[in-house]
């Protein structure tokens, strides 16, 4: 029998796989009780594909093992000194399986979900990530705790493994059973994808049937997903012709009449602004925090000055849940597409972005970031669109006050954005400088003595700090010379919190936007619906410019033909949302209606609509034919 063998260790690797697995799969359950409607079947159900994902898990996992077992011969398996290096090579395991215990519950209380795209980014980039692990979390007691408790853990699987080294055996038998459990792993890659996952419209019950450590390597596989082979598409002709439909606006015209282009000439009337342009892009920073949209804690009081002094847009849409997928939205206007943010996939160069609208009516692009812009591939994508990038590398000794994990803190990035637009002013060149924050992120960390809200404490001292420092930018930035010809943006990169039942809560992407130039923009609530990738076309409107455009978003202060939309994200299912309908996009062609109240996201499922569908496919599908057939480029001249 297989268990009466040297390949019983294998069956000790996949009772630890699944006993583990299992532990992890009933703690997130029970933190997830109060957002389930768990029923005997569901339940039933989540513990079923979870035992499913926890074996496919255990298949990857024994490659190395059945290679050991196959290859070493009798006299090498049954030796005290493999015995030895097996106990060992058991007691990490055991203790890695528990750390990943104390991980997942940690990446869940975050994010809601098993190990996805964050986590392969914590993975990469490990400098930032660790720093911030270690500032928000006592690890070392944590992992000396863990060592401790491993140790009586791991008696019975020692016990359990002695069993394997006291058989004899033949290669041809070992090649057999062997070759049977190296077939395993090469089904599952075939086979199996996380979309199995989806057993029930509550997105909880779905993170919880996935197993975490497949999860984690599903993401490094699938950081880009075939659009029509995995989602339900039409004629991409047909899409074309409809999204130039979509696309026609007052004061543009399409180069030609092909389908296949979406390129237009935009010419407003009057005479172009050429101002300054400060683009700043706040880390997390949700509609939900300021009082506006009925906060009552007070932790953002310049912002609250500023919504009635500034072009105040109060029902915007973030693309999606990661700061790369803001970043790409706001600079490429386009929405976004199944996988990662394009910021972060190869051969990213040379777009039609907002960058490049401004570089070639002569402006001085800079991207400006906190922290270290190799992170998330930033600094590579904006190099490469139009950009100069500045970033922590970039800061002297005597402009740092403080840092943590993620950064310089607001203030001193702020500064540096003053200097810099110094220099470009005094070189008589108008800016355009996009700033990238991070004071609101956790460990919510920043200098004493500046709010009411002790450092470290918690996400309210995060966007109240960042409050404050925006309340300190615009006060040093009007003993300028350049300030009166200056248009401060001030957006969010995504939403603080994208957790709930549904996999795309409508409410929790909602994020504001101020447009602020008091001696030029006269102050105005506009309460129109618009996306991430509408703020680009709406502020090159407000300087009236003459460009070519290959964007698919929209300048919203226009009058046009076109109904009101928006589109939100995660990495798999897209949400593209037309009046108070959503429709949601995913793997296995899966296509989910839902109609919802503005006002507390609440949602009821709908019949299927084919014209909304239709509008869906031709933002969505037509914007990943642009893509990937690079009809969004500039035409560079050899």
């Amino acid at each position: 029998m297989l268990i009466k063998s040297r390949f019983h260790s294998l069956y000790t690797l996949w009772l630890i796989i699944i006993a583990f697995s299992t532990v992890t799969r009933t703690i997130l359950l029970v933190k997830s009780l109060p957002q389930l409607e768990l029923s005997p079947l569901l339940l039933v159900k989540i513990y079923a594909v979870g035992f499913f994902f926890d074996c496919v898990t255990f298949s990857y996992f024994a490659i190395p093992f059945v290679l050991v077992a196959i290859i070493l011969s009798d006299r090498v398996f049954n030796s005290l000194l493999f015995r030895v290096s097996a106990y060992a090579a058991g007691f990490v395991l055991t203790y890695l399986m528990l750390f990943n215990v104390v991980a997942e519950y940690t990446f869940f209380d975050e994010f809601a979900t098993r190990f996805n795209f964050i986590a392969v980014d914590y993975l990469i980039y490990t400098n930032e990530v660790i720093r911030n692990i270690r500032e928000s979390y006592p690890v070392n007691a944590i992992l000396a705790g863990l060592l401790l408790l491993n140790i009586p853990l791991f008696m019975p699987v020692k016990k359990h493994l002695s069993h394997s080294f006291s058989y004899t055996s033949r290669i041809g038998s070992r090649l057999k059973v062997g070759a049977v459990l190296l077939l395993l792993p090469i089904i599952s890659f075939a086979a199996v994808d996380l979309s199995q996952t989806q057993i029930s419209p509550n997105n909880y019950a779905d993170e919880l049937a996935g197993n975490g450590i497949y999860c984690l390597f599903s993401a490094f596989r699938n950081n880009e997903l075939d659009f029509n082979k995995f989602y339900v598409n039409k004629d991409d002709k047909a899409l074309l012709a409809r999204l130039k439909g979509l696309l026609q606006e007052k004061n543009s015209r399409f180069e030609n009449e092909s389908v296949f282009s979406v390129s237009r000439v935009v010419q407003p009337g009057g005479g172009e602004k050429r101002l300054n342009v400060v683009l700043i892009i706040e880390e997390s920073l949700s509609a939900e925090f300021l009082t506006s949209f009925g906060n009552t804690k007070g932790i953002t009081p310049n912002l609250d000055k500023l919504a009635k002094e500034s072009l105040f847009f109060t029902h915007l849409y973030a693309t999606g849940t990661r700061t790369v997928r803001g970043l790409e939205a706001l600079t490429l206007s386009m929405p976004p597409l199944p996988g990662t943010s394009i910021v972060k996939r190869p051969k990213n160069e040379n777009f039609v972005s907002w960058g490049s609208v401004m570089k070639e009516k002569g402006y001085d692009n800079k991207f400006i970031y906190a922290g270290h812009g190799y992170f998330d591939n930033m600094n590579y994508f904006y190099a490469n669109n139009g950009f100069a990038t500045i970033d922590r590398t970039n800061f002297s000794k005597n402009e740092i006050t403080f840092t943590n994990a993620w950064g310089v803190c607001d203030e001193d990035l702020f500064l540096k954005v003053i200097k810099e637009g110094d220099l470009s002013h005094a070189n008589k060149k108008p800016f355009f400088s996009v700033v990238m924050t991070t004071s609101n992120h956790r460990p919510y960390t920043y200098p004493d003595g500046k709010i009411d809200i002790p450092s470290k404490t918690g996400r309210d001292g995060g966007v109240k700090y960042s409050d404050y420092a925006i309340g300190r930018l615009l006060a040093e930035a009007k003993k300028k010379p350049w300030f009166n010809n200056t248009i401060f943006v001030i957006v969010a990169d995504h939403c603080a919190d994208s957790a709930a039942k549904m996999a795309l809560p409508v409410k929790k992407y909602e994020i504001p936007l101020f447009i602020y130039a008091p001696a030029i923009i006269k102050p105005q609530v506009v309460d129109r619906m618009m996306s991430q990738i509408d703020v680009a076309p709406t502020l090159l409107g407000l300087l009236n410019f003459r460009y070519t455009s290959a964007f698919i978003g929209k300048d919203v202060m226009t009058d046009g033909p076109w109904a009101d939309r928006a589109f939100i994200s995660t990495y798999q299912k897209l949400g593209y949302i037309s009046d108070e309908k959503l429709l949601v996009i995913g793997p296995k062609k899966t296509v989910d209606y839902f109609s919802f109240v503005r006002k507390d996201g609440a949602t009821t499922v709908l019949k299927p609509q084919e014209d909304l569908l239709m509008d869906a496919l031709a933002y969505i599908q037509g914007t990943n034919y642009i893509y990937k057939n690079r009809l969004n480029r500039l035409k560079i001249n050899p």
